[in-house]
Protein backbone atom coordinates (compact mmCIF):
# COMPACT_ATOMS: atom_id res chain seq x y z
CA UNK A 1 0.00 0.00 0.00
CA UNK A 2 1.29 3.53 -0.86
CA UNK A 3 2.33 5.61 2.38
CA UNK A 4 -0.33 8.18 3.22
CA UNK A 5 0.53 12.11 2.42
CA UNK A 6 1.55 13.98 5.44
CA UNK A 7 -1.45 16.50 6.93
CA UNK A 8 0.04 19.74 7.15
CA UNK A 9 -0.77 22.42 9.34
CA UNK A 10 0.82 25.55 10.78
CA UNK A 11 2.34 24.94 14.19
CA UNK A 12 4.82 26.40 16.65
CA UNK A 13 6.07 25.84 19.96
CA UNK A 14 6.01 28.26 22.57
CA UNK A 15 8.89 27.89 25.16
CA UNK A 16 11.41 30.15 27.10
CA UNK A 17 14.82 29.76 28.76
CA UNK A 18 13.37 29.20 32.37
CA UNK A 19 10.22 28.24 34.00
CA UNK A 20 8.20 31.24 34.86
CA UNK A 21 8.94 33.16 32.09
CA UNK A 22 5.07 33.62 30.92
CA UNK A 23 4.64 30.30 28.43
CA UNK A 24 1.36 29.72 29.56
CA UNK A 25 0.09 33.18 29.51
CA UNK A 26 1.29 33.93 25.86
CA UNK A 27 -0.31 30.43 24.58
CA UNK A 28 -3.37 30.71 26.38
CA UNK A 29 -3.83 34.34 24.92
CA UNK A 30 -2.75 33.32 21.26
CA UNK A 31 -4.75 29.97 21.42
CA UNK A 32 -8.12 32.58 22.39
CA UNK A 33 -6.73 35.25 20.38
CA UNK A 34 -7.23 32.92 17.16
CA UNK A 35 -10.46 30.95 18.30
CA UNK A 36 -12.27 34.28 18.45
CA UNK A 37 -11.17 35.26 14.96
CA UNK A 38 -12.93 32.00 13.98
CA UNK A 39 -9.95 29.76 13.52
CA UNK A 40 -9.72 25.73 15.13
CA UNK A 41 -7.26 25.68 17.49
CA UNK A 42 -5.81 22.89 19.35
CA UNK A 43 -3.01 23.08 22.04
CA UNK A 44 -1.18 20.64 23.31
CA UNK A 45 1.45 20.46 26.50
CA UNK A 46 5.02 19.47 26.29
CA UNK A 47 5.52 17.35 29.33
CA UNK A 48 3.58 15.93 32.35
CA UNK A 49 1.45 19.09 33.39
CA UNK A 50 -2.02 18.84 35.07
CA UNK A 51 -2.43 22.57 35.48
CA UNK A 52 -1.86 24.85 31.96
CA UNK A 53 -3.74 22.24 30.23
CA UNK A 54 -6.86 24.16 32.27
CA UNK A 55 -5.83 27.13 30.62
CA UNK A 56 -4.95 26.30 27.53
CA UNK A 57 -8.44 23.95 26.90
CA UNK A 58 -10.35 27.32 28.37
CA UNK A 59 -8.80 29.34 25.75
CA UNK A 60 -9.08 27.23 23.11
CA UNK A 61 -12.43 25.23 23.40
CA UNK A 62 -10.50 22.08 22.91
CA UNK A 63 -9.05 19.28 25.05
CA UNK A 64 -5.47 19.66 25.22
CA UNK A 65 -3.47 16.76 25.53
CA UNK A 66 0.31 16.12 26.98
CA UNK A 67 3.31 15.48 24.52
CA UNK A 68 6.09 13.41 25.95
CA UNK A 69 9.02 11.93 24.06
CA UNK A 70 9.26 9.82 26.92
CA UNK A 71 6.11 9.38 29.27
CA UNK A 72 3.99 9.00 25.92
CA UNK A 73 6.53 7.78 23.69
CA UNK A 74 7.10 9.06 20.22
CA UNK A 75 4.48 7.21 18.21
CA UNK A 76 1.50 8.75 20.82
CA UNK A 77 2.85 12.22 20.04
CA UNK A 78 2.84 11.79 16.04
CA UNK A 79 -0.27 10.16 16.16
CA UNK A 80 -2.34 13.38 18.18
CA UNK A 81 -0.46 15.41 16.21
CA UNK A 82 -1.86 13.86 12.77
CA UNK A 83 -5.06 13.80 14.46
CA UNK A 84 -4.60 17.32 15.29
CA UNK A 85 -3.85 18.42 12.15
CA UNK A 86 -6.43 16.86 10.14
CA UNK A 87 -8.95 18.79 12.13
CA UNK A 88 -7.06 22.34 12.77
CA UNK A 89 -6.01 25.55 11.16
CA UNK A 90 -3.53 26.38 14.12
CA UNK A 91 -1.27 23.78 16.40
CA UNK A 92 -0.02 25.45 19.48
CA UNK A 93 2.38 23.77 21.75
CA UNK A 94 3.70 24.54 25.14
CA UNK A 95 7.05 23.74 26.08
CA UNK A 96 7.91 22.74 29.55
CA UNK A 97 10.79 24.64 31.59
CA UNK A 98 13.41 25.88 30.01
CA UNK A 99 13.52 24.81 26.37
CA UNK A 100 16.52 22.58 26.90
CA UNK A 101 16.34 21.38 29.95
CA UNK A 102 15.27 17.32 30.68
CA UNK A 103 15.79 14.31 28.76
CA UNK A 104 13.98 14.36 26.06
CA UNK A 105 13.04 18.26 26.22
CA UNK A 106 10.86 20.63 24.80
CA UNK A 107 13.52 21.24 21.42
CA UNK A 108 13.98 17.40 21.23
CA UNK A 109 10.14 17.31 20.38
CA UNK A 110 10.34 20.72 18.21
CA UNK A 111 13.15 18.87 16.07
CA UNK A 112 12.22 15.80 15.62
CA UNK A 113 8.93 16.74 14.03
CA UNK A 114 10.23 20.05 12.66
CA UNK A 115 7.98 22.45 14.52
CA UNK A 116 9.22 26.43 14.65
CA UNK A 117 10.51 27.78 17.96
CA UNK A 118 9.18 30.90 19.85
CA UNK A 119 11.04 31.84 22.81
CA UNK A 120 9.19 33.99 25.50
CA UNK A 121 11.39 35.41 27.63
CA UNK A 122 10.61 37.69 31.13
CA UNK A 123 12.23 41.06 29.95
CA UNK A 124 11.32 42.69 32.76
CA UNK A 125 14.74 43.46 34.45
CA UNK A 126 16.73 43.04 30.96
CA UNK A 127 18.07 45.58 27.96
CA UNK A 128 20.81 44.45 25.97
CA UNK A 129 20.97 40.67 27.20
CA UNK A 130 18.06 40.17 25.94
CA UNK A 131 19.22 39.99 22.68
CA UNK A 132 22.43 37.82 23.69
CA UNK A 133 19.66 35.24 25.26
CA UNK A 134 17.83 34.69 22.35
CA UNK A 135 20.65 34.48 20.10
CA UNK A 136 21.87 31.51 22.21
CA UNK A 137 18.44 30.31 22.38
CA UNK A 138 18.48 29.88 18.68
CA UNK A 139 21.58 28.64 18.36
CA UNK A 140 22.75 26.77 21.39
CA UNK A 141 21.84 23.64 19.31
CA UNK A 142 21.87 22.90 15.48
CA UNK A 143 19.33 22.78 13.06
CA UNK A 144 16.62 23.73 15.65
CA UNK A 145 13.68 25.47 13.41
CA UNK A 146 13.40 29.06 15.02
CA UNK A 147 9.88 31.49 14.78
CA UNK A 148 11.48 34.00 16.56
CA UNK A 149 11.27 35.85 20.22
CA UNK A 150 8.76 37.80 22.87
CA UNK A 151 9.37 40.00 25.11
CA UNK A 152 7.24 39.80 28.09
CA UNK A 153 6.51 42.09 30.87
CA UNK A 154 8.03 44.82 29.14
CA UNK A 155 7.72 48.49 30.84
CA UNK A 156 7.04 50.47 28.26
CA UNK A 157 7.59 51.58 24.43
CA UNK A 158 10.92 52.72 25.41
CA UNK A 159 11.54 49.49 26.89
CA UNK A 160 10.64 47.62 24.06
CA UNK A 161 12.35 49.47 21.42
CA UNK A 162 15.66 48.98 23.39
CA UNK A 163 15.14 44.89 23.57
CA UNK A 164 14.40 45.07 19.53
CA UNK A 165 17.25 47.03 18.96
CA UNK A 166 18.99 43.89 21.31
CA UNK A 167 18.55 41.51 19.14
CA UNK A 168 21.46 40.61 16.34
CA UNK A 169 18.74 39.34 13.96
CA UNK A 170 15.50 42.15 14.12
CA UNK A 171 13.48 39.81 11.84
CA UNK A 172 13.25 37.80 15.00
CA UNK A 173 11.08 40.58 16.77
CA UNK A 174 7.92 39.19 17.78
CA UNK A 175 6.91 42.06 19.73
CA UNK A 176 6.70 42.65 23.28
CA UNK A 177 3.83 41.87 25.95
CA UNK A 178 3.69 44.45 27.87
CA UNK A 179 2.77 43.99 32.17
CA UNK A 180 -0.64 43.94 33.14
CA UNK A 181 -2.24 42.15 36.34
CA UNK A 182 -5.65 41.91 34.58
CA UNK A 183 -4.05 39.16 32.74
CA UNK A 184 -1.69 37.68 35.12
CA UNK A 185 -2.28 34.07 36.32
CA UNK A 186 -1.93 33.64 39.78
CA UNK A 187 0.27 30.49 41.34
CA UNK A 188 0.77 28.40 44.28
CA UNK A 189 2.89 25.66 45.22
CA UNK A 190 2.19 23.22 42.43
CA UNK A 191 2.42 25.45 39.79
CA UNK A 192 -0.35 27.95 38.31
CA UNK A 193 -3.99 28.13 39.94
CA UNK A 194 -6.84 25.98 37.93
CA UNK A 195 -8.95 28.35 35.86
CA UNK A 196 -11.68 26.20 37.54
CA UNK A 197 -11.43 28.33 40.37
CA UNK A 198 -11.13 31.41 39.05
CA UNK A 199 -14.44 33.60 38.62
CA UNK A 200 -12.39 35.89 35.65
CA UNK A 201 -10.50 33.50 33.98
CA UNK A 202 -12.00 33.74 30.85
CA UNK A 203 -11.70 37.67 31.60
CA UNK A 204 -8.29 37.15 32.00
CA UNK A 205 -7.29 35.39 28.82
CA UNK A 206 -9.49 37.82 27.26
CA UNK A 207 -7.60 40.45 28.31
CA UNK A 208 -4.50 38.27 27.91
CA UNK A 209 -5.52 38.41 24.17
CA UNK A 210 -6.04 41.67 23.19
CA UNK A 211 -3.03 42.77 24.93
CA UNK A 212 -0.94 40.18 22.14
CA UNK A 213 -3.15 41.64 19.30
CA UNK A 214 -0.98 44.65 19.29
CA UNK A 215 1.88 42.49 19.17
CA UNK A 216 3.96 41.61 15.37
CA UNK A 217 3.04 37.97 16.55
CA UNK A 218 -0.17 38.81 17.66
CA UNK A 219 -0.82 40.74 14.19
CA UNK A 220 0.20 37.55 11.77
CA UNK A 221 -2.27 36.92 9.33
CA UNK A 222 -3.35 33.32 8.00
CA UNK A 223 -1.04 33.38 5.19
CA UNK A 224 2.04 34.66 7.12
CA UNK A 225 1.37 31.65 9.42
CA UNK A 226 1.63 29.22 6.40
CA UNK A 227 5.62 29.71 6.94
CA UNK A 228 5.17 27.61 10.10
CA UNK A 229 3.34 25.01 8.73
CA UNK A 230 4.76 22.02 9.49
CA UNK A 231 3.66 18.23 7.47
CA UNK A 232 2.15 15.67 9.77
CA UNK A 233 3.02 11.94 9.08
CA UNK A 234 0.21 9.60 9.47
CA UNK A 235 0.96 6.96 12.61
CA UNK A 236 3.07 4.45 10.75
CA UNK A 237 1.09 1.50 12.16
CA UNK A 238 -3.01 1.76 12.27
CA UNK A 239 -4.50 1.99 15.48
CA UNK A 240 -5.95 -1.01 16.40
CA UNK A 241 -9.28 -1.17 18.98
CA UNK A 242 -8.53 -1.22 22.48
CA UNK A 243 -9.21 -4.65 24.21
CA UNK A 244 -12.27 -4.04 26.09
CA UNK A 245 -10.87 -5.25 29.36
CA UNK A 246 -12.95 -2.98 31.15
CA UNK A 247 -16.59 -3.49 29.26
CA UNK A 248 -19.66 -3.43 31.85
CA UNK A 249 -17.38 -1.77 34.64
CA UNK A 250 -18.23 1.34 36.00
CA UNK A 251 -15.40 3.53 37.50
CA UNK A 252 -16.50 6.19 39.98
CA UNK A 253 -13.78 9.61 39.09
CA UNK A 254 -13.32 11.82 42.01
CA UNK A 255 -13.64 15.03 40.33
CA UNK A 256 -13.66 18.70 42.12
CA UNK A 257 -11.39 21.75 43.05
CA UNK A 258 -9.50 19.16 45.34
CA UNK A 259 -8.88 16.45 42.92
CA UNK A 260 -8.16 17.46 39.09
CA UNK A 261 -5.10 16.06 38.00
CA UNK A 262 -6.59 14.02 35.51
CA UNK A 263 -5.11 13.34 32.23
CA UNK A 264 -7.93 13.84 29.66
CA UNK A 265 -5.62 11.09 27.49
CA UNK A 266 -6.09 8.71 30.68
CA UNK A 267 -9.74 9.41 31.33
CA UNK A 268 -10.23 8.30 27.07
CA UNK A 269 -7.78 5.12 27.89
CA UNK A 270 -10.72 4.48 30.10
CA UNK A 271 -13.38 4.68 27.87
CA UNK A 272 -11.60 2.91 25.18
CA UNK A 273 -10.70 0.26 27.38
CA UNK A 274 -14.83 -0.52 27.84
CA UNK A 275 -15.28 1.46 31.39
CA UNK A 276 -18.50 3.85 32.12
CA UNK A 277 -17.19 6.68 33.63
CA UNK A 278 -19.18 8.72 36.52
CA UNK A 279 -17.78 11.35 38.84
CA UNK A 280 -18.15 12.47 42.10
CA UNK A 281 -17.17 15.39 44.23
CA UNK A 282 -15.59 14.80 47.41
CA UNK A 283 -16.02 17.87 48.78
CA UNK A 284 -20.06 17.91 47.97
CA UNK A 285 -20.81 14.34 47.90
CA UNK A 286 -21.76 11.75 51.01
CA UNK A 287 -21.91 8.60 48.76
CA UNK A 288 -19.46 7.12 46.29
CA UNK A 289 -22.21 6.51 43.06
CA UNK A 290 -22.73 3.31 41.81
CA UNK A 291 -19.46 1.76 40.79
CA UNK A 292 -17.25 -1.42 40.39
CA UNK A 293 -13.69 0.63 41.14
CA UNK A 294 -13.06 4.11 42.27
CA UNK A 295 -10.02 6.28 41.14
CA UNK A 296 -8.68 9.25 43.41
CA UNK A 297 -6.91 11.35 41.27
CA UNK A 298 -4.13 13.96 42.50
CA UNK A 299 -4.88 17.63 43.48
CA UNK A 300 -4.99 19.59 47.09
CA UNK A 301 -6.19 17.56 49.21
CA UNK A 302 -4.03 19.94 51.54
CA UNK A 303 -6.31 23.24 50.36
CA UNK A 304 -9.47 21.01 51.73
CA UNK A 305 -8.07 19.58 54.59
CA UNK A 306 -11.24 20.61 56.38
CA UNK A 307 -13.92 19.53 54.51
CA UNK A 308 -11.98 16.42 53.50
CA UNK A 309 -12.30 15.67 57.51
CA UNK A 310 -15.54 16.87 57.92
CA UNK A 311 -17.13 14.29 55.05
CA UNK A 312 -17.16 11.43 57.28
CA UNK A 313 -19.72 9.84 55.29
CA UNK A 314 -18.31 9.60 51.48
CA UNK A 315 -15.21 8.28 53.72
CA UNK A 316 -17.84 5.49 55.01
CA UNK A 317 -18.71 5.02 51.75
CA UNK A 318 -14.93 4.39 50.15
CA UNK A 319 -14.49 1.56 53.00
CA UNK A 320 -17.62 -0.55 52.21
CA UNK A 321 -16.62 -0.19 48.83
CA UNK A 322 -13.06 -1.84 49.69
CA UNK A 323 -14.33 -4.32 52.37
CA UNK A 324 -16.84 -5.38 49.50
CA UNK A 325 -12.93 -6.35 47.31
CA UNK A 326 -14.23 -3.47 44.86
CA UNK A 327 -10.71 -1.85 43.16
CA UNK A 328 -9.24 1.40 44.57
CA UNK A 329 -6.63 3.41 42.71
CA UNK A 330 -5.40 6.39 44.58
CA UNK A 331 -2.78 8.61 43.11
CA UNK A 332 -0.79 11.44 45.19
CA UNK A 333 -3.35 13.85 46.67
CA UNK A 334 -6.01 10.89 45.98
CA UNK A 335 -3.28 8.37 48.47
CA UNK A 336 -3.02 11.09 50.82
CA UNK A 337 -6.77 11.61 52.10
CA UNK A 338 -6.48 7.46 52.62
CA UNK A 339 -4.14 7.79 55.42
CA UNK A 340 -5.30 8.57 59.07
CA UNK A 341 -3.83 12.08 59.11
CA UNK A 342 -2.41 15.17 57.22
CA UNK A 343 -0.57 17.92 58.55
CA UNK A 344 -0.78 21.23 56.42
CA UNK A 345 2.37 23.51 55.76
CA UNK A 346 1.60 25.50 59.23
CA UNK A 347 1.38 22.65 61.49
CA UNK A 348 -2.30 21.82 61.94
CA UNK A 349 -3.27 18.38 61.96
CA UNK A 350 -6.43 17.06 60.44
CA UNK A 351 -7.72 13.59 60.51
CA UNK A 352 -8.24 11.95 56.98
CA UNK A 353 -10.04 9.14 55.86
CA UNK A 354 -7.94 6.15 57.97
CA UNK A 355 -8.55 3.38 55.52
CA UNK A 356 -4.20 3.58 55.06
CA UNK A 357 -1.86 3.06 58.12
CA UNK A 358 0.13 6.41 58.83
CA UNK A 359 0.31 10.46 57.89
CA UNK A 360 1.10 12.52 55.23
CA UNK A 361 3.05 16.17 56.38
CA UNK A 362 3.16 19.11 53.60
CA UNK A 363 7.17 20.62 53.13
CA UNK A 364 8.19 23.46 52.66
CA UNK A 365 10.55 22.51 49.59
CA UNK A 366 9.40 19.69 46.86
CA UNK A 367 9.69 15.92 47.60
CA UNK A 368 9.58 14.44 44.44
CA UNK A 369 10.16 15.63 40.44
CA UNK A 370 10.73 13.40 37.54
CA UNK A 371 9.40 10.53 35.66
CA UNK A 372 9.21 7.04 36.85
CA UNK A 373 7.74 3.66 35.61
CA UNK A 374 6.70 0.82 37.38
CA UNK A 375 7.02 -2.81 36.55
CA UNK A 376 3.73 -4.83 36.91
CA UNK A 377 4.76 -8.36 35.92
CA UNK A 378 5.24 -8.09 32.27
CA UNK A 379 3.93 -4.72 32.14
CA UNK A 380 5.43 -1.64 31.95
CA UNK A 381 3.46 1.30 33.51
CA UNK A 382 5.03 5.19 32.25
CA UNK A 383 4.49 8.19 34.53
CA UNK A 384 5.70 10.61 36.94
CA UNK A 385 6.03 11.88 40.22
CA UNK A 386 5.66 15.64 41.35
CA UNK A 387 5.01 16.21 44.83
CA UNK A 388 5.57 18.38 48.86
CA UNK A 389 4.00 15.71 51.16
CA UNK A 390 6.04 12.92 52.58
CA UNK A 391 4.09 10.21 54.03
CA UNK A 392 5.36 8.41 57.55
CA UNK A 393 3.62 4.37 57.73
CA UNK A 394 4.74 1.51 59.36
CA UNK A 395 2.91 -0.11 55.81
CA UNK A 396 5.25 -1.99 53.66
CA UNK A 397 5.75 -1.37 49.81
CA UNK A 398 4.19 -3.98 47.43
CA UNK A 399 6.35 -2.59 44.99
CA UNK A 400 8.57 0.50 43.74
CA UNK A 401 8.57 2.46 40.83
CA UNK A 402 11.78 2.88 38.75
CA UNK A 403 13.30 6.06 38.49
CA UNK A 404 14.84 6.80 35.17
CA UNK A 405 18.51 7.92 36.20
CA UNK A 406 19.22 10.05 33.35
CA UNK A 407 16.04 12.10 34.46
CA UNK A 408 17.62 12.51 38.33
CA UNK A 409 16.84 15.53 39.69
CA UNK A 410 18.17 17.28 43.32
CA UNK A 411 14.68 17.59 44.37
CA UNK A 412 13.96 13.81 44.30
CA UNK A 413 13.69 12.30 47.73
CA UNK A 414 16.71 10.37 48.98
CA UNK A 415 15.37 6.87 48.48
CA UNK A 416 17.51 4.77 45.94
CA UNK A 417 14.25 3.60 44.11
CA UNK A 418 11.46 5.54 43.23
CA UNK A 419 8.14 5.82 44.61
CA UNK A 420 5.90 3.15 47.00
CA UNK A 421 3.03 1.65 45.89
CA UNK A 422 0.89 0.74 48.87
CA UNK A 423 -1.58 -2.08 48.60
CA UNK A 424 -4.36 -2.73 51.42
CA UNK A 425 -6.82 -5.12 50.27
CA UNK A 426 -8.28 -3.98 47.25
CA UNK A 427 -7.01 -0.76 47.97
CA UNK A 428 -3.78 0.57 45.88
CA UNK A 429 -2.59 3.81 46.14
CA UNK A 430 0.92 5.80 45.53
CA UNK A 431 2.46 9.27 44.44
CA UNK A 432 3.13 7.83 41.49
CA UNK A 433 0.82 9.80 38.67
CA UNK A 434 0.42 7.02 35.76
CA UNK A 435 -0.29 7.61 32.00
CA UNK A 436 -2.53 4.88 31.29
CA UNK A 437 -2.26 4.87 27.92
CA UNK A 438 1.16 3.52 28.52
CA UNK A 439 0.17 -0.07 29.16
CA UNK A 440 -3.83 -0.48 28.73
CA UNK A 441 -4.10 -3.93 29.83
CA UNK A 442 -1.74 -2.54 33.20
CA UNK A 443 -4.25 -0.32 33.63
CA UNK A 444 -6.68 -2.61 33.19
CA UNK A 445 -5.55 -4.60 35.79
CA UNK A 446 -5.46 -1.34 38.46
CA UNK A 447 -9.56 -1.22 38.29
CA UNK A 448 -10.23 -5.27 38.18
CA UNK A 449 -11.21 -7.39 40.86
CA UNK A 450 -8.28 -10.16 41.96
CA UNK A 451 -9.13 -13.41 41.72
Amino acid sequence: MPTPRPTTCPAILIAAPASGQGKTTVTAALARLHTRRGRRVRVFKCGPDFLDPFWLSLASGAPVHQLDMWMTGEADCRARLHAAALQADLILIEGVMGLFDGEPSAADLARHFGIAVLAVVDASAMAGTFGALAYGLQHYQPGLPWAGVLANKVASSGHAQMLEHALQEPEQWMGALMRGDAYTLPERHLGLVSALELPDAMARLDAAADALATTELGQLDAQQWQRFTVPFNAPEIATQPAPQLLAGCTIAVAHDRAFCFIYQANLDALEQLGARLVFFSPLADSALPLCDALWLPGGYPELHAQSLSDNTSLAHSVKLHSEEGKPVWAECGGMMVLFEELVTKDGQTYPMWGLLQGSVAMQNRLSALGPQQFEFGAHTMRGHTFHYSKCATDMQPSNRAKRMSKFASPSQNSAPDGEALYKAGSMQASYFHAWFASNLPATAALFLEST
